[in-house]
């Protein structure tokens, strides 16, 4: 499902299924310490999103290494590879690219089920409500707030490696396209800084199946695209 709206330079693994091993038989040393007090659901989760995103280094060349999460709770992953994980009820994933090709990858997966009552209110901007409300009366058949804050999330996982600062929801304005599957991420604040290049936009891409919605945002180099101008490729 990821793997489908990233292109080929990304190598994506994921799991609609429970994890099989237990924490003690799948997590470094370091990864047990670090979730030793959390509660079983989230050491499920924390193990299971590893595993994929050790198969998912496992593709590009990568040895096994611990994957612990920084202050912020991002993955801290090895020298010259970036990534993003997600993980929800009944599916994980995780993606990762060499960093000599790509800037930042940022993926998120939620149910396709509409928000709690008030979310919405608090993570929308204007445009994005009304969006959501002409959306879900004309393209019926998914959650479109649900989605929004997918995107939302996928914009986060790619600002914060290459800024390393917050960014609040109202700071990012996201336009859906339901026919495409895109979506264009406008940044209300000063977008960071790839290659002596502002980003002030980010481009995503999004899926819906087996009751789930997903959004991915890619970021490659500048010199790098120059030769991956095709790169359209899809990996499942």
């Amino acid at each position: 499902m990821i793997g489908e709206i990233l292109p080929a330079r990304v190598a994506a693994e994921a799991a609609y299924d429970d994890p099989v091993p237990a924490p003690a038989e799948a997590l470094f040393p370091q990864e047990r310490a670090h979730i030793a007090r959390a509660v079983p659901k989230r050491q499920k989760e924390f193990t299971a999103v590893r595993i994929l995103a050790r198969r998912a280094l496992h593709r590009l060349g990568q040895p096994p290494v611990p994957l612990l999460p920084s202050p912020r709770g991002a993955p801290q992953w090895p020298k010259g590879i970036v990534g993003s994980m997600t993980h929800c009820d009944g599916y994980r994933a995780a993606a990762v690219a060499r960093a000599d090709g790509t800037a930042a990858v940022g993926i998120d997966a939620e149910p396709d089920a509409p928000l709690p009552e008030g979310v919405l209110e608090a993570i929308a901007l204007p445009y994005e409500s009304e969006r959501v409300a002409f959306l879900t009366e004309h393209h019926p058949g998914v959650s479109w707030d649900r989605l929004l804050f997918s995107a939302k999330e996928s914009v986060f996982k790619v600002w914060y490696p290459l800024t390393e600062r917050e960014l609040d929801f109202s700071e990012a304005e996201i336009d859906i396209n339901p026919v495409e599957r895109t979506f264009q991420a406008r940044l209300l604040v000063p977008g960071p800084v790839v290659e002596n290049r502002r980003h002030d936009e980010f481009s995503g891409r999004w899926t819906a199946a087996r009751g789930l919605v997903a959004t991915a945002i890619h970021v490659p180099h500048e010199t790098s695209s120059l030769f991956h101008e095709h790169d359209n490729t899809m990996t499942s």
